[in-house]
């Protein structure tokens, strides 16, 4: 038996264990400890990576290292410069991070801690990996070019001004549900914290400022968003 196969089956045995803690299938009575769910999380990404990333990879997008890249074959200093691998990784990592990432945990925090993890293991995993890593495939297939690009060349003008126009839509949508979502949970702590320090303080006048800070921060948000 292969080390890898071995590494992958104590890795699938904790994360099971784990994730048996996480949701109290074991020891329903005590508290969760967080730690839990970093080692579940560390080791369902792993094995993910390992297995359905090697999948999808090999034999869906075919990934070859010996076809060169539009950087390196139509390198031209300006809009093509080959990149170290690390310097494109902090890039996609940065990126990656947009409102699928933000705003599905944050709803779903609303119900509990197990919504917000299982949404963020299972969309990071099935979602957001495989759909970032087609997209990035295609792209350098086609000359580095965008998805509204390759529409426009793959079927026709109307077809690439239609999917500039979507994900300009797209981006406008997640913007505004993103801001939303995160203002109004940023809210409801602010409306608790300032209840929970009247109630500690026995005093109505001390909440009144809070509730102006508040109105304030909402009145300020659509300008902010305006801006971007």
């Amino acid at each position: 038996m292969k080390l890898s196969t071995i590494i992958t089956a104590i890795l699938a045995i904790v994360g099971a264990f784990a994730l048996a803690v996480v949701t109290q299938v074991i020891s329903p009575a005590e508290k969760i400890n967080a730690l839990w769910l970093v080692v579940g999380a560390a080791c369902i990404f792993t094995i993910t990576y390992r297995l359905y990333g090697s999948f999808i990879t090999a034999k869906v997008l075919m990934l070859n290292d010996r076809r060169l890249t539009p950087s390196s074959r139509m390198a031209d200093g300006r809009d093509y410069h080959p990149t170290h691998k690390w310097v494109l990784f902090g890039h996609h990592f940065a990126a990656i991070a947009g409102a699928g990432p933000l705003i599905g945990p944050v709803l779903a925090a609303q119900f509990g801690y197990l919504p917000g993890f299982l949404w963020i293991l299972i969309g990071a995993s099935l979602g957001g990996a495989v759909h970032d890593t087609v997209i990035l495939t295609a792209s350098v297939r086609r000359n580095g070019r965008s998805l509204a690009q390759i529409a426009k060349d793959e079927i026709g003008p109307v077809a690439g001004i239609t999917a500039a126009l979507a994900i300009l839509f797209i981006i406008l949508v997640a913007l505004a549900g993103l801001g939303l979502a995160v203002v109004n949970a940023l809210t409801s702590l602010t409306v608790v914290g300032a209840w929970g320090y009247l109630i500690y303080s026995g005093s109505i006048s001390t909440i009144w400022p809070m509730f102006g800070w508040q109105i304030s921060s909402l009145l300020r948000l659509p300008f902010a968003l305006g801006q971007r």
